[in-house]
Protein backbone atom coordinates (compact mmCIF):
# COMPACT_ATOMS: atom_id res chain seq x y z
CA UNK A 1 0.00 0.00 0.00
CA UNK A 2 1.02 3.68 -0.88
CA UNK A 3 2.29 6.05 2.15
CA UNK A 4 -0.27 8.40 1.06
CA UNK A 5 -3.72 6.81 2.03
CA UNK A 6 -5.89 9.48 0.14
CA UNK A 7 -4.31 8.27 -2.59
CA UNK A 8 -7.03 6.83 -5.44
CA UNK A 9 -6.51 3.16 -5.66
CA UNK A 10 -5.37 1.60 -8.58
CA UNK A 11 -7.74 -0.87 -10.94
CA UNK A 12 -6.00 -4.13 -9.52
CA UNK A 13 -6.66 -3.03 -6.37
CA UNK A 14 -10.26 -2.00 -7.23
CA UNK A 15 -10.70 -5.60 -8.94
CA UNK A 16 -9.62 -7.21 -6.19
CA UNK A 17 -11.58 -5.46 -3.60
CA UNK A 18 -14.88 -5.94 -5.64
CA UNK A 19 -14.28 -9.20 -5.23
CA UNK A 20 -13.71 -9.14 -1.90
CA UNK A 21 -16.90 -7.20 -1.14
CA UNK A 22 -19.13 -9.87 -3.07
CA UNK A 23 -21.52 -10.79 -0.13
CA UNK A 24 -24.60 -13.27 0.55
CA UNK A 25 -27.25 -11.27 1.43
CA UNK A 26 -28.72 -9.42 -1.68
CA UNK A 27 -29.50 -6.10 0.40
CA UNK A 28 -25.62 -5.98 1.22
CA UNK A 29 -24.82 -6.67 -2.50
CA UNK A 30 -27.50 -3.56 -3.51
CA UNK A 31 -25.51 -0.99 -1.05
CA UNK A 32 -21.88 -2.51 -1.87
CA UNK A 33 -23.11 -2.11 -5.93
CA UNK A 34 -24.38 1.29 -5.69
CA UNK A 35 -21.63 2.51 -3.74
CA UNK A 36 -19.23 1.27 -6.56
CA UNK A 37 -21.27 3.15 -9.08
CA UNK A 38 -21.03 6.04 -7.29
CA UNK A 39 -17.52 6.40 -5.83
CA UNK A 40 -15.33 3.50 -7.63
CA UNK A 41 -13.38 6.04 -9.98
CA UNK A 42 -12.15 8.10 -7.07
CA UNK A 43 -11.90 5.17 -4.29
CA UNK A 44 -8.57 5.96 -1.71
CA UNK A 45 -6.69 3.62 0.05
CA UNK A 46 -7.86 5.11 3.03
CA UNK A 47 -11.51 4.30 2.08
CA UNK A 48 -11.08 0.77 0.11
CA UNK A 49 -9.18 -0.25 3.64
CA UNK A 50 -12.88 1.10 5.44
CA UNK A 51 -14.64 -1.15 3.48
CA UNK A 52 -12.20 -4.08 4.20
CA UNK A 53 -12.65 -4.18 6.98
CA UNK A 54 -16.63 -4.14 6.98
CA UNK A 55 -15.93 -7.01 4.88
CA UNK A 56 -15.11 -9.14 7.30
CA UNK A 57 -18.14 -8.84 9.26
CA UNK A 58 -21.18 -11.61 9.18
CA UNK A 59 -23.77 -10.10 6.81
CA UNK A 60 -26.08 -9.39 9.17
CA UNK A 61 -23.54 -7.30 11.30
CA UNK A 62 -23.18 -5.71 8.25
CA UNK A 63 -27.14 -4.79 7.38
CA UNK A 64 -27.53 -3.49 10.67
CA UNK A 65 -24.66 -1.25 10.24
CA UNK A 66 -25.69 -0.69 6.68
CA UNK A 67 -29.49 0.17 7.73
CA UNK A 68 -28.10 2.27 10.89
CA UNK A 69 -29.68 -0.23 13.48
CA UNK A 70 -26.22 0.01 15.02
CA UNK A 71 -22.60 1.85 14.89
CA UNK A 72 -19.96 0.59 14.59
CA UNK A 73 -18.19 0.11 18.29
CA UNK A 74 -15.02 -0.65 19.57
CA UNK A 75 -12.04 -1.74 17.19
CA UNK A 76 -14.61 -0.83 14.31
CA UNK A 77 -15.39 2.82 15.39
CA UNK A 78 -12.28 4.01 12.93
CA UNK A 79 -12.23 6.95 11.14
CA UNK A 80 -11.78 5.03 7.45
CA UNK A 81 -15.01 2.99 8.35
CA UNK A 82 -16.99 5.22 9.94
CA UNK A 83 -16.37 7.29 6.45
CA UNK A 84 -16.73 4.75 4.11
CA UNK A 85 -20.16 3.79 6.35
CA UNK A 86 -21.27 6.96 5.73
CA UNK A 87 -20.81 6.63 1.70
CA UNK A 88 -22.37 3.80 1.79
CA UNK A 89 -25.59 4.74 3.83
CA UNK A 90 -26.07 7.75 1.70
CA UNK A 91 -28.84 7.28 -0.77
CA UNK A 92 -28.99 7.78 -4.41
Amino acid sequence: MTADVHARIDERSLSKLKWRCRRGLLENDLFIERFFGKYEDRLTFFQAEGLRQLMDLADNDLLDLLLARKEPEGELARPDVLEVLGLLRTPH
